[in-house]
């Protein structure tokens, strides 16, 4: 996919170096952004192998609302969240919570905190929210409101994640009968994270636009934070000189999102180049 190339050569080609939390130095931009139209195909890379089984699971994941990873790991044997879980699958109110249960901390005295002394506060109580239950409805009854917005930043539970969320925001927005998502991410691993991003958000659309009877739009990402690993580099330059390939279809049974499962999704045409292994910096 075009758009992809173009972010990794201009990463490569203006970004500056940086050191981060991992150890392992970045070359970074600020404010990156691409776009893609979902009627082309669907945007899974076809200049590496991308492990679409992943993709697609770690989506019905996020659909779940759960603070651990043990339907991923133990049930279906996906392993691309275990480096940030605990050994009981423990990874707290990430992604899936606050999609689907939004917390409002509390505690006895109906006051928000983390746990103490850097240990996770597992007893925490809370009221919940349906961020994407409500999006949907909000399309279905109101498609043209422009506050369509899923958040995954919960700044009072940061210290109860086990990696607090890169993939911050989406907005959904109806142009023309088409629905569109815009995704705001604060950090983005060009290599590694980019692709899964771009893939399972682009379903995500696919998959709510079914649900509300509007057509996919367009798939829109701006990473604030686009880098690129100091040992990511070779593989990445490796992919530059591969031409990309028509990009596969997706079709997804006709069920609302809660009702779907890995065997709903079809993929089809996906005829991609060989893989580039790029290990993982936690």
């Amino acid at each position: 996919m075009k758009q992809y190339l173009d972010l990794v050569n201009n990463v490569l080609e203006n970004g500056v170096w940086k050191q981060n939390r991992t150890g392992i130095k970045t070359i970074s931009c600020f404010a990156e952004n691409y776009r893609v139209d979902l009627s082309k195909g669907f945007p899974l890379l076809t200049t590496k192998k991308v492990f679409y089984r992943s993709v697609i699971l770690e989506l019905l994941w996020y659909l779940r609302g759960e603070d651990h990873i043990r339907w991923l790991r133990d049930e279906n044997d996906c392993h691309i969240w275990d480096a940030w879980a605990e050994d009981d699958g423990y990874v707290g109110p990430i992604y899936p919570v606050l999609w689907r249960r939004f917390p409002y901390l509390k505690t006895d005295e109906g006051k928000s905190y983390p746990g103490k002394n850097g240990q996770k506060n597992r007893d925490w109580k809370y009221d919940e929210f349906d961020q994407l239950g409500r999006a949907i409805d909000q399309l279905k009854n109101n498609p043209n409101s422009r506050r369509i917005v899923v958040s995954a930043w919960h700044p009072g539970l940061l210290e109860e994640m086990g990696l607090p969320p890169c993939h911050v925001m989406y907005i959904f927005n109806v142009q023309n009968g088409k629905l569109n998502c815009h995704l705001t991410q604060r950090s983005g691993d060009i290599a590694l994270g980019i692709p899964f991003n771009l893939a399972c958000y682009s379903a995500l659309t696919m998959a709510v636009a079914q649900e509300v009877g509007l057509e996919p739009g367009e798939f829109a990402h701006t990473i604030v934070d686009a880098h690129i690993y100091e040992n990511h580099v070779e593989g990445l330059k490796e992919q530059l000189k591969r031409e990309p390939r028509e990009l596969p279809t997706l079709t997804i049974a006709e069920k609302p999102i809660d009702q779907l499962s890995f065997d709903d999704f079809e993929l089809a045409n996906y005829k991609p180049h060989p893989g580039i292994k790029f290990p993982v910096a936690v």
